[in-house]
């Protein structure tokens, strides 16, 4: 068993990476079917499309780039060079939101489709093998838990503050131009984060070198689909994503059709993601002292009790929604902290050799998360387009109908309630953290010398 305490130095940059991954998921996750809608006049059912089909390609090539960055750290001894492609997320960052002057419609949608599954490739070059890290470790269970919830607070962060400064950079009523002015601010700090995390992954590595695999090693991808524990885990994991997208793609409509104003949707951001950064600390702590399974399935109860409160709408008042909505925000940090620390903890206990298959694992685990990208937004879109909702320009004035304000209502809050008690009952079938938690020799699961640090607070390893 290990007692490796990893460095300050390592664990700063490695989860300043994160950063411009929350940016890709966060601004796309939140306007991109608002921008189609609202913006370039697609019609709803379309915008979903766009969002849909680049992501089910996505889901396709995320097990592939799992495999290349596998075959690169059994070539190379590192996974880098992936990363290193995946910065140019950027260029497609910034394209995304710059449509040519006269798109409308559906050519428009043409054009956004086309580069997000060109941004969506380059995302997973970057996404898969900095995921893969704390597998290719040699640190323990609470250790990775650790890790983990540094990486939580500065992506959580960097959503926090691309989330309110998106709204704020495009003002009301924006037209393309402020969105691309907005892609080109965001971008330059999407390339800064990235470059920081490679050289995190690099530092985490020097730290603490996990076991070197063997070249030539071609199983990873079955071994991972046969593992059970990782199916239980990777479907609760795909419902969360696919209900944590939904209510992003949602807060631009529940803000301006249900609250009034366009504006708060900067509100109701800050709302969910600021409680979610002072949150993950404690989650670390909750996952040490009742472990990370009983955690997160009360992390998803909370959630569940949160979307029923805002389901009231306006009529409950402007304050017990922002509370319903920090409820929301306070279980999504450990809907990010808890599975993601999971994950080193399933390929730690799949047997020997398990480095030369995280790559494998993550690129699946990646997928599932692209599938919920895609399918989330898809589901609001379907929403409002059963409700009859009906799609403008910036410049037009639309009243939509009673069915289409139910419809943005309820889309953001029954829906994802439901959907969040069918990820409950998936995470139930997840037994392996009671093995983890109570003690097993030989899984490199359990490490009674380690001490939790928290963000901020001072490591002897530094």
């Amino acid at each position: 068993m290990t007692d490796v305490r990893l460095p300050l130095r390592a664990l700063g940059p490695f989860a300043t990476g994160s950063i411009g991954m929350g940016i890709w998921v966060t601004v796309p996750g939140l306007f991109l079917l608002y921008f189609l809608t609202d913006v370039l006049a697609v019609p709803p059912l379309a915008a979903g499309l766009v969002i849909l089909v680049p992501n089910i390609i996505d889901v396709v090539l995320h097990p592939w780039v799992g495999r290349l960055s596998d075959t690169d750290l059994a070539r190379r001894g590192h996974r880098r060079r992936l990363m290193f492609t995946g910065c140019l997320v950027v260029l497609a960052f910034v394209a995304l939101f710059a449509v040519p002057a006269g798109l409308r419609g559906i050519p428009a949608a043409v054009w956004v489709a086309v580069v997000f599954v060109a941004g969506n490739l380059l995302y997973s070059c970057y996404q898969v093998p900095y995921l893969a890290t704390p597998a290719d470790l040699d640190i323990g269970y609470h250790e990775r838990t650790r890790l983990m919830g540094y990486r939580n607070v500065v992506i959580t962060i960097g959503v926090l503050l691309s989330g309110v400064t998106a709204p704020l950079l495009t003002g009301d009523d924006p037209g393309v131009g402020d969105y691309t002015l907005m892609a080109l601010i965001l971008g330059a700090a999407m390339l800064v984060a990235m470059v920081a995390g490679i050289t995190g992954v690099t530092r985490l590595k020097q730290a603490a070198p996990g076991t070197p695999p063997e070249p030539g090693h071609r199983t990873g991808l079955l071994v991972a689909l046969r593992d059970r524990q990782f199916r239980a885990l990777t479907a609760s994991y795909l419902t969360v994503a696919i209900t944590m997208n939904l209510v992003l793609a949602g807060m631009p409509y529940f803000a301006k059709y249900e609250l009034g104003r366009a504006t708060l949707t900067t509100v109701l951001v800050a709302a969910f993601m600021a409680p979610a950064v002072l949150a993950t600390p404690l989650w670390v702590l909750v996952a040490r002292r009742i472990g990370k399974q009983r955690g997160l399935l009360a992390a998803q109860a909370g959630f569940v009790a949160g979307s029923l409160v805002l389901a009231l709408g306006s009529a409950a008042g402007l304050p017990v929604l922002i509370g319903a909505v920090a409820v929301l925000g306070m279980a999504f940090a450990a809907m990010q902290l808890m599975p993601l620390s999971m994950v080193p903890d399933v390929i730690a206990a799949s047997g020997p050799g398990g480095t030369a298959r995280a790559g494998s694992y993550t690129g699946l685990w990646t997928a599932a998360e692209a599938t919920g990208g895609a399918l989330g937004p898809y589901a609001y879109s379907a929403c409002l387009a059963l409700g009859g909702f009906v799609a403008s320009t910036a410049d037009e004035q639309t009243t939509q109908s009673p069915g289409a304000l139910a419809a943005v209502r309820y889309g953001f809050t029954l829906v994802p309630a439901a959907l969040m008690t069918v990820a409950i009952m998936l995470q139930r079938r997840y037994t392996l953290d009671n093995t983890a938690n109570t003690g097993s020799s030989g899984l490199g699961l359990r490490d009674h010398s380690m001490q939790t640090v928290l963000p901020g607070e001072p490591s002897d390893a530094t």
